[in-house]
């Protein structure tokens, strides 16, 4: 979900203001004193990310948490984790010292782990970790590039739980899409509030006066980029779902279908699309959405704004008995609050330690 100067985006967490709430720590995760773990930045071109329609960077930062020396296997298994709408690398990079705290004690009380952050953003503000021809491929450049670079750099796991795919909103739904289109690459799934039930967490962002009162002729103008980003949160954020769920085709490069038509009419077949991009349609429709080998953890707060629990939980029950390990949990407070414990309890779920429930 996103983040706007006004609106839906600071309703849905995983977004810019999101992004900044999930970086306030309990002390649990406070930085101490002889902290060991590292932080590596690595900046590179993702071959994925050339010649992309919208003309963003190809050329991004990755943030990998290293922990220390003496804390560390032989080989290391990873958790890509993807932030949520608007959230990148950057943050995480601005924000290293809470995050080298959380890999160490990840180190010293589960397991050490390598802990990688990449940078999706779009014009738009995010990508939804999908390939598109609206947008570009960047959930190739996730399992591509962003994977091989890692794994040319560090010793790695190659065996057991090698790869995590983890993820908070925007990034849990990454995190649900990227776990069920790439069954080898990814032993287990961390979706944190993950956006999902699309009819309850984005019906209503759609239907909102920012996007519904927009002419489709100034979408165009925007779309075409003969205009500058709307200053709206609720329309960015609907541009970047129609760029990752409704493109137009390979033979019309960064154009898309909007939801509404001429007159201002919604397409239901246009709604359809979106449809069939959501993680709860896709479950529900094939049992081999998820491999039988895999370990999914979902949870979605109890006090979530956009119900995000409501869609994890329907998850869960679509995918529970066609997996390996399967598990839901509904942890204290709203959308953003306690992402960090949240994303701890489930790496402890993950490696089969006791799990400290979230307060």
């Amino acid at each position: 979900m996103r983040s706007d100067n006004g609106g839906r985006k600071q309703r849905k967490a995983g977004w810019a203001p999101v992004v900044a709430a999930c970086l306030i720590f309990h002390s649990a995760f406070s930085p101490a004193t002889g902290t060991a773990a590292t932080l590596d930045v690595i900046t590179f071109a993702g071959p994925a990310l050339r010649n992309n329609p919208l003309h963003d960077p190809v050329v991004r930062r990755v943030a990998i948490f290293v922990p220390s020396p003496d804390a560390e296997q032989s080989r290391l298994p990873v958790v890509y984790f993807l932030p949520g709408y608007g959230g990148s690398s950057e943050d995480f990079i601005v924000h290293s010292n809470q995050w080298l705290a959380f890999t160490q004690r990840i180190a010293d009380e589960i397991t050490p782990m390598l802990l990688v952050v990449p940078d999706c953003r779009t014009r738009w503000g995010g990508s939804q970790y999908l390939n598109s021809p609206a947008q570009g491929n960047y959930a190739d450049y996730v399992c591509h590039d962003v994977v091989s670079l890692v794994e040319r750099r560090y010793l790695t796991a190659t065996n057991g739980i090698r790869r995590i795919i983890a993820g908070h909103s925007s990034g849990g739904f990454g995190a649900l899409r990227l776990g069920m289109g790439h069954h080898p690459l990814f032993d287990g799934v961390i979706a944190l509030s993950p956006d999902s039930d699309f009819p309850v967490s984005h019906l209503p962002l759609v239907k909102l006066p920012g996007v519904t009162h927009v002419p489709l002729s100034q979408i165009q103008l925007i779309e075409a980029g003969q205009t500058g980003r709307p200053k709206n949160g609720d329309l960015l954020y609907a541009l970047g779902l129609s760029a990752a769920y409704a493109p137009k085709g390979v033979l019309y490069p960064g154009r898309f279908e909007w939801l509404y038509d001429a007159q201002g009419h919604f397409r239901p077949d246009v709604w359809q699309r979106w449809l069939a991009n959501d993680p709860l349609t896709l479950a529900e429709n094939d049992s081999r959405a998820f491999a039988s080998t895999q370990v999914v953890y979902l949870d979605g707060a109890a006090r979530d704004q956009y119900s995000a629990n409501v869609g994890a939980k329907a998850i869960y029950e679509a995918i529970r008995n066609h997996v390996r390990r399967c598990t839901f949990y509904e942890p204290p407070g709203g959308h953003g609050d306690h992402v960090p414990e949240r994303l701890a309890r489930g790496l402890e779920w993950i490696f089969g330690r006791p799990v400290q429930d979230v307060q």
